[in-house]
């Protein structure tokens, strides 16, 4: 069968160096930090804060971010594997009949990055701007940031052809020729990339182009509403992730990600309307 509104995927994993390969993966995180540090940067002197906060924050940014991710994959997505190899847990390893053999973090979940950068945050508020400025001040700023590495790793999923969507049933789709496959997905990593960076926009655009910045926690009510939602429904298109994932959507028709969300989604909506009522006053 011709697959005329198909894109037969099939990159490379990333730039051959020669003596190393730079993973595209990895380099969407570089991007990603990068990409913040200069937006905040942008935030910093329109705030006027002095510009030495930077390198801290950006410091404690990556560590809690992957950190979290980390851990929230291993405790949200495979449990039962990593109860039994506690070691895979924090070391770029993975066990195999010959012994172990080197693979890098392949596992990373969003919802865990966000608490992990939430800590990192709040660590970082309590050592440089506690009493000049309130927690929701500081988040509503870094939320700014978020967008942009949110969209770069969805592309990096992409290139390792993973989080894939279900197949389409149709002419249109991607066919992950990296799995062994000839049939159409649905490109959710892009759809989730591409709404990301729409969310870009909207966040710069209500931070510079508007009040609501005022509101303390405005910013980041609404950045959890809509990041949680646009997760929520992409995860309709998207294949279960293991076999834990595929018992909880069978049992409840929502899957991991998806029930994961939902109470991200509604501290957004809560905050919103705290930040409607009480931001101003704090």
């Amino acid at each position: 069968m011709t697959y005329f509104l198909s894109i037969v995927w099939n990159p490379n994993i990333g730039i051959d160096l020669g003596f190393f390969t730079v993973r595209y993966y990895s380099l969407m995180y570089i991007i990603g930090f990068a990409a913040g540090y200069y937006i905040m940067k942008k935030v910093f002197k329109n705030e006027n804060l002095p510009l030495t906060y930077l390198d801290p924050l950006l410091t404690y940014a990556i560590i809690g971010t992957l950190l979290g991710a980390r851990l929230g994959h291993v405790f949200f997505y495979d449990w039962p594997y990593y109860s039994h190899h506690l070691a895979e847990i924090l070391l770029p390893i993975r066990e195999t009949a010959n012994g172990y053999e080197f693979t890098g973090f392949q596992g990373l979940a969003s919802h865990g990055a966000a608490i992990g950068l939430f800590l990192a945050a709040l660590y970082f508020w309590k050592k440089y701007l506690k009493g000049n400025h309130s927690f929701l001040w500081i988040l509503d700023r870094i939320t700014l940031t978020i967008p942009i590495g949110a969209g770069l790793i969805r592309l990096g999923n992409l290139f390792n052809s993973e989080i894939v969507g279900k197949p389409t049933g149709t002419n249109y789709g991607f066919i992950f020729k990296k799995l062994g496959e000839d049939f159409p997905r649905y490109p959710t990593q892009l759809y989730e990339a591409t709404a990301y960076f729409l969310m870009l926009f909207l966040m710069l655009y209500l931070y510079w182009k508007t009040d609501l910045k005022k509101y303390k926690g405005m910013l980041f009510g609404i950045f959890f509403a809509v990041l949680w939602s646009i997760r929520f429904f992409v995860e309709f298109f998207k294949e279960a992730q293991n076999e834990e994932d595929i018992a909880r959507l069978q049992a409840t028709g929502l899957n991991t990600g998806q029930w994961l969300s939902i109470p991200f989604f509604l501290i957004g909506v809560g905050l919103i309307f705290y930040a409607y009522k009480y931001g101003q006053k704090k």
